[in-house]
């Protein structure tokens, strides 16, 4: 939903009601995540996508249907249906797409959410996507880490699921949970859907060189909060890196032991040391390797990578907190140029995450997605 904030505010704001569609569930190779969103507007203008343009159709059609009066509405969509082919959903996956009627009355605190999502402060939408009694579906709580709003129908339901949304807050988890209808853990046929909304992640780029403009600028298309750190205020500017978020005059192992100890690291941070100096780059590498990160890479040649490694461990890093290391970094696409090595680069952060191999898809057999499968209690109540 976060792509349609903006427009879903516009609408919102001016008291005009929008018909929105969100992936709630996904299985094998769906063309888009849970949390994805379409909205279609009075004047049947539409922004957002579920599927990349699989289901659109049948989507914007069902829409329309809650913008004239229908009720919320649960539906699957994928090979297993038997209009499947009809949607256009021919990429082999299944999704589940919850499609509802947002206006000021439905969702009175949606200003609440935007200002959070804005702010970066982590907030988490858990809506009830399906219940035995249907006054309940389209009822939904925001919930903070330290705080909630809203309420689904019971004081059990809503004590269970805003815990067990601060625990999927805490983790960036988007999902779908089923309870019992008083909110039973172990219960069947109540389903919520728990949106995520948390800060981007942080890409931290140490030294102001040329490759790092161009990674600032990949890392910046790719959702990443880019931090540029050097210590040379000469090459430290934001006018030669205006697209990074900020730019930092510090010894590199210095601003990242302080970010360490405020609090401002996590597992989906990915450091990048592109100094290949061994002054900056050894004591800053020493400290990342010791964090919970992402991803943590270093630039240079096979000869500057094997006396990193002497250097790293003459400073006491062991062995298993090498192998942590991407190092050189970047995946083996024959990259020359800064913009290149970018690419090569953010390949192997998109292949850390997902899990992929790194090989060209047409070599390979199976999907093309590498997701997790849909937990079983998100593959009940087939449309």
């Amino acid at each position: 939903m976060r792509d349609v904030l903006g427009a879903l505010r516009r609408h919102w704001e001016s008291g005009s009601p929008v018909g929105v569609g969100t992936v709630v569930a996904t299985f094998s190779s769906a063309p888009r995540a849970p949390g994805a969103a379409m909205l279609v507007d009075g004047d049947g203008e539409v922004a957002g996508s579920v599927s990349g343009g699989c289901v659109e159709g049948a989507v914007y059609e069902t829409a329309g249907s809650v913008l004239a009066g229908d009720p919320p509405t649960l539906s699957r969509y994928g090979v297993s249906d038997d209009d499947a082919f009809a949607v256009g959903l021919t990429c082999g996956g299944i999704i589940d797409v919850f499609v509802e009627r947002v206006d000021r009355e439905s969702f009175p605190r949606f200003d609440e959410l935007v200002d959070s999502v804005t702010a970066g402060e982590p907030v988490a939408v858990a809506t009830v996507i399906e219940a035995p009694d249907e006054f309940r579906v389209g009822r939904r709580v925001l919930v903070w880490h330290d705080r909630s709003e809203g309420e689904l129908g019971s004081d059990r339901l809503d004590d269970a699921v805003v815990d067990d949304a601060r625990g999927m807050l805490a983790t960036g988890r988007t999902g779908v949970l089923e309870y019992g209808p008083d909110g039973q853990r172990r219960g069947e046929g109540l389903r919520v859907f728990v949106n995520s909304f948390e800060p981007p992640p942080r890409m931290l780029v140490f030294g102001a060189i040329d490759f790092a403009a161009a990674m600032t600028r990949v890392g910046a298309f790719l959702g990443y909060r880019v931090t540029v750190c050097d210590a040379r205020p000469v090459f430290a500017t934001s006018s030669r890196f205006p697209d990074a978020h900020e730019v930092v005059v510090d010894w590199p192992h210095r601003y990242l032991e302080a970010e360490a100890r405020a609090g401002r690291l996590d597992s989906r941070t990915a450091v990048l040391v592109l100094t290949h100096d061994p002054k900056f780059d050894v004591p800053v590498l020493r400290v990342a390797l010791r964090q919970p990160l992402a991803y943590v890479g270093a630039m240079g040649s096979r000869r500057t990578h094997r006396d990193r490694l002497e250097r790293l461990r003459a400073e006491g890093v062991t062995d298993s907190e090498l192998a942590a290391l991407s190092s050189p970094l970047g995946l083996d696409l024959g990259a020359r140029t800064p913009e290149e090595t970018a690419v090569s680069i953010s390949a192997e952060l998109i292949a850390s995450r997902w899990g992929g191999t790194g090989q060209r898809l047409s070599r390979l057999e199976g999907a093309i997605h590498h997701e997790p499968e849909m937990p079983e209690r998100s593959r009940s109540a087939e449309q």
